[in-house]
């Protein structure tokens, strides 16, 4: 009997969930399984994994063989180094302790890049939203002056006259049709 680590569908359509589960290669996808070792949510950001990370290394110990996305999950894990680590171990090439060092140092280097990722993530969601704000505020203004323009009231301005100013004497004005003047003398 040949038997894989595999991702069983569940959840809703187009809000897919998976569990990882170990199960019988000629079993179906959501069908039969052996054990459930955890669960996979490619949804929220970043995706979530929770898992028997003891209960996976001893399935791939006895031999089960992952499938490639949950070879991914479980190296994103470290499931598969540590695995590595205890190959090593059993072969006496290292100790325990050593390979529960390694493991601890990459463990904690894992957790200081995901750190690292999600401020670089928060910072540039807070400048892309800055940017948006400034850009916003601009708009806002360009639209309020055009409103207070268009709102505003030219009152008429009187000018009082001067009395060093001459009165203007206007010329006469000419006809502007001359198709009505008088008739020619024949």
């Amino acid at each position: 009997m040949a038997v894989k680590i595999r991702l069983a569908r569940r959840g809703r359509k187009k809000m897919a969930m998976y569990d990882i589960v170990v199960a019988e290669s000629t079993s179906p996808r959501d069908g039969r399984f052996i054990e459930k070792i955890g669960s996979y949510n490619p949804n929220t950001d970043p995706s979530t994994v929770v898992l028997k990370s003891e209960r996976a290394v001893y399935w791939l110990m006895v031999g089960a063989q992952p499938t490639d996305t949950a070879r991914s999950v479980l190296s994103h894990e470290g499931i598969m180094y540590r695995k590595h680590l205890q190959v090593g171990v059993n072969k006496g090439a290292i100790s325990q302790d050593q390979a529960d060092e390694k493991f601890a140092n990459w463990k904690g280097e894992k957790e200081n890049r995901k750190a690292g990722a999600a401020d670089t993530k928060t910072q540039t969601k807070e400048q892309d939203r800055a940017a948006r704000l400034e850009a916003e505020k601009k708009v806002n203004e360009a639209r309020a002056e055009a409103i207070a323009k268009k709102n505003k009231v030219e009152e008429p301005v009187v000018e009082a006259p001067a009395a060093e100013e001459a009165p203007v004497a206007e010329a006469p004005v000419a006809e502007e049709n001359p198709t009505t003047e008088a008739p020619a003398a024949e």
